[in-house]
């Protein structure tokens, strides 16, 4: 057995070691002498997303092995870096203290008290811990990815409570709706909407109240949500002759002439969709150059950056042109349906459910429904324009339209011998005649041309195959 030599010695040992070798006969590795990297030298960071390309939110694919995806995500300012890492650890043990605090403390939570409602705020606060550490990203990263993620864990809850009353007769709801507020479960006064209608400053002076300058609110958040001025004015439109529809149902549908067309549509509702419009204007036109907070000098400075936070980090114009292919035709025709089943919704719960319409549920409805249709309706574009990225349907959009199609679910059911009213005539005469012009454009639009470039290729073929045989 021959000798080593110091250096053959060291060749062996950085071959056992895993080492790199020397990159030629004359250069001696180096790798088994060097000393052990220290705590605080920064490893080497992964190549992020699938071999060195970047996994949006559109980009998931189930058939992906995970074990070769990590986690991409922009490059965030090194002095809020702490806001970006994984703390799953760290919220699980904060979580469990404070429930266990909460649950074992005699003077929280006193012997022999009623604790149903506290158990389930503390169960439904630990599912929104949950959501917010371990749910995925969605569209949008300000002023947080992990806001968006709790807004989708709401929107997660309300649905399985609605799952749950939907298996509830309506007596039982309305008294399961009394754990929520004492003040519940009482039916409503009747109430007049259209005793005086003519058109006087002063009935118009008096139909003036807080619930137009909701009206203004939230046509200016549906214009954020569609970003179209056409889709709007469609949507005001519908909804009005929505209300004429219903009138047999809902005494608060029972408005004057003017309420519906001059106080509703060309005032608040035009007023809302302006303003929207314009910011939308605002943030397609405006340059997006963000600089850290580190970077950013002056107190005055720094307050603005983080305020700028809470704003967009980019902006996406939406075209929706429904006169464009019969994929985009049934988008907007169903996000219309599905948009106007959630106008409709509060109405018919409050009425079935004895809520004032300014009660907490309610607005806090109105407001997560708002919140969880940015990123939905967002989603829905990217999935209908972009197929090829986006290759299947977001995870708000698929919950949200979910929680849409049970509320309408749980309506149905309730509705049962609450409206004895009938279906005036010429309501199903409007009905009929709207429904056939949605059918029947698309048919004149995409079906007949469809069908004459159909035949026409067929022409074409038979001729090609005669051609041969005519020459043979």
């Amino acid at each position: 057995m021959a000798a080593l030599t110091p250096d053959a010695l060291v060749d062996t040992l950085a071959d056992a070691l895993g080492a790199d070798t020397a990159t030629s006969p004359n250069d001696d590795s180096d790798a088994v002498l060097s000393p052990a990297p220290l705590e605080h030298e920064a490893e080497p960071e992964p190549i992020p997303g699938i071999d060195g390309t970047p996994v949006r939110w559109y980009d998931a694919n189930r058939a992906e092995p995970y074990t070769r995806i990590t986690p991409f995500q922009e490059r965030v300012d090194p002095s809020v870096d702490f806001f970006y890492k994984p703390i799953t650890l760290t919220a699980l043990s904060a979580l469990l203290f404070v429930l266990a605090y909460v649950a074992t403390t005699p003077s929280v939570l006193p012997e022999g008290a009623d604790k149903r409602r506290a158990g389930a705020y503390a169960a439904g606060g630990a599912f929104l811990a949950f959501a917010v550490i371990q749910f995925r990203d969605g569209p949008f990263i300000r002023p947080h990815p992990a806001f968006w993620r709790a807004v989708l864990g709401v929107n997660l809850l309300y649905e399985l409570a609605l799952v749950f009353l939907l298996f509830q007769d309506l007596g039982s709801a309305r008294g399961m709706m009394r754990m929520l507020d004492d003040r519940l479960g009482v039916p409503l006064p009747e109430k007049g909407y259209a005793d005086d209608c003519r058109l006087t400053p002063q009935t118009i002076w008096n139909a003036l109240d807080v619930f137009c300058v909701a009206h203004a609110l939230g046509w200016f958040g549906k214009a954020m949500i569609l970003r179209d001025y056409w889709f709007c004015w469609i949507l005001s439109i519908a909804f009005e002759l929505a209300e004429y529809s219903l009138q047999h149902q809902l005494p608060n549908f029972n408005e004057c002439w003017w309420d519906h067309w001059v106080l509703d549509v060309l005032v608040c509702n035009w007023i809302g969709t302006y303003l929207g419009m314009k910011t939308c204007q605002y943030f397609e036109v405006k340059p997006y150059e963000w600089r850290g907070l580190s970077s950013t000098r002056g107190l005055r400075s720094k307050a603005r950056r983080l305020a700028l936070q809470f704003s967009p980090h980019d902006w996406t114009a939406f075209s929706w042109g429904p006169a464009r292919s019969w994929k985009n035709y049934v988008c907007v025709v169903g996000l219309l349906g599905v948009f106007l089943g959630a106008e409709l919704a509060p109405f018919y719960l409050k009425s079935l459910l004895w809520m004032e319409p300014d009660h907490p549920i309610v607005v806090l409805r109105l407001t997560f429904i708002f919140l969880c249709a940015l990123p939905a309706v967002r989603e829905l574009f990217q999935y209908v324009n972009d197929p090829r990225r986006a290759v299947r349907m977001g995870q708000h959009v698929w919950l949200l339209l979910a929680t849409v199609l049970t509320e309408g679910l749980v309506i149905y059911k309730w509705s049962a011998g609450q409206f004895p009213a009938p279906l005036p005539t010429h309501v199903k005469w409007g009905w009929a005649v709207g429904g056939g012009a949605i059918v029947v454009y698309p048919l004149l639009k995409f079906g007949i041309p469809a069908a004459r470039r159909w035949v026409r290729k067929q022409k074409q073929m038979r001729g090609k195959r005669r051609a041969p045989a005519k020459a043979e």
